[in-house]
């Protein structure tokens, strides 16, 4: 290859992945436009994106120019096997001269023809995206410069990957804890509910949520709960601890039981997750809240005529990471008639300039026992006022309606 072509091809590859135009293209459209030039550029007959998967220990193929019989039937290569596996686990590029069973673990690379093959990793802030490579059906050596090359355009692929992974994950956390949300807080003549939730500024939507059902003999079920992590992965864990606890709280009237029993589900099913959950049972005819927590702070109390203060509840161990604790206790509160309950998670106290004390002190003196949602009114405000909280926020008051003044 002469001076000047080898000049030619640097700068249309550079034009190429830096133009402009492509941050309008949705990432199938970039994928498709940049696999084609990169045929082009590179004279090759194939070029395929494969695509780590959200567990990170296969590959999967996501877009293609010349083989796209690879991303049609699904094709999955495992982490460190074959060539494009070696390429991940490697992250570094790497080149074959024959294409067989022995080299590659998808065998449409050798029904293809392929006698050759140059792969590079993508991959972005340190995290793996996938693998690019491209392959011919004649026999040739791809150079140095060719390597340097096509990595530049991995480099742009994956960071137009990770964009839009980032947005797509968002996205769909954001969906999947609106859904979860409840659509309507339980009422009862006694009884009044109310609540909230924030995103938080800095890790966006993640593992907090709030929930409240009603139970079997006339029982109100009341959770709050923080997943720790954030993003798309704390919500998914965030959902499924939801449904086994009220799946749970149908079984056993015990909310220690019940936390137990989803303590054990955790930490079999989910790997590494925690969660810190408040699990109380209102009994509305004896006016009893049984309270139990796994590693969460305790709700505020407010009792007409007397200041706030926290519950006194043993705190257990967080659900999860393993700990399947046995045994876990719980205690009971009585709410006279006026009296509330606020349970909250530790985006509303929690701030990176303050001690947690300080935190607490000031939710403690915000609560009163009005009714839930003016009492929900007043602790945002006076808790978050127009300062955006770094992490998520969920707010739930209960309340015991005061008995109906005679006369």
């Amino acid at each position: 290859m002469t001076d000047v072509r080898r000049l030619t091809r640097r700068l249309r590859v550079l034009e190429a992945i830096t133009d402009s135009a492509l941050r309008e293209l949705d990432l199938d459209k970039l994928f498709d436009v940049l696999l084609r030039q990169v045929q082009e550029l590179f004279e090759v007959d194939t070029v395929t994106v494969l695509l780590a998967d959200s567990g990170g220990g296969q590959l999967v193929a996501r877009a293609t120019a010349g083989l796209e019989e690879e991303v049609l039937q699904g094709v999955r290569v495992p982490i460190g096997s074959g060539f494009a596996g070696s390429v991940a686990r490697r992250r570094e590029a790497l080149q074959i001269d024959h294409v067989d069973a022995s080299t590659v673990v998808n065998p449409l690379l050798w029904e293809r023809g392929l006698k050759v093959m140059l792969g590079v990793p993508m991959v972005t802030d340190g995290e793996l995206i996938g693998v690019l490579h491209v392959g011919s059906t004649a026999t040739r050596r791809f150079t140095d410069e060719e390597v340097d090359l096509l990595q530049l355009a991995g480099d742009r692929l994956a960071m137009a990957a990770h964009m839009h992974r980032s947005r797509a994950e968002l996205t769909a956390a954001a969906l999947l804890q609106d859904s979860l949300l409840p659509g309507r807080l339980p009422t009862t003549p006694e009884w009044e509910f109310a609540a909230r939730y924030v995103p938080g500024a800095d890790s966006g939507v993640g593992g907090d949520w709030y929930d409240a059902f009603e139970l079997p003999g006339d029982r109100i079920g009341v959770v709050i709960g923080d997943v720790v992590g954030s993003g798309l992965s704390a919500a998914v864990v965030m959902g499924r601890l939801r449904s086994a606890l009220r799946a749970y709280a149908l079984e056993f009237d015990d909310p220690a039981v019940v936390l137990g029993k989803l303590d054990r589900k955790a930490s079999h099913f989910e790997a590494n997750t925690m969660a810190t959950i408040a699990y109380a049972v209102i009994h509305p005819a004896s006016a009893r809240v049984d309270l139990a927590l796994a590693g969460h702070l305790p709700p505020v109390l407010a009792v007409p005529g007397e200041a706030a203060r926290f519950a006194e509840a043993p705190v257990g161990p967080p659900v999860g990471r393993d700990l399947a604790v046995s045994g876990r206790r719980g205690t009971t509160v009585e709410l006279p008639p006026g009296a509330l309950l606020t349970f909250y998670t530790d985006g509303l106290v929690e701030r990176r300039e303050s001690d947690l004390d300080v935190g607490l002190e000031r939710l403690r003196a915000a609560v009163t026992p009005a009714d839930a949602e003016t009492a929900c009114i007043r602790i945002m405000a006076t808790l978050i006022g127009n300062q955006a909280a770094a992490d998520d926020i969920a707010l739930l008051v209960v309340r015991r309606r005061p008995e109906p003044v005679e006369g």
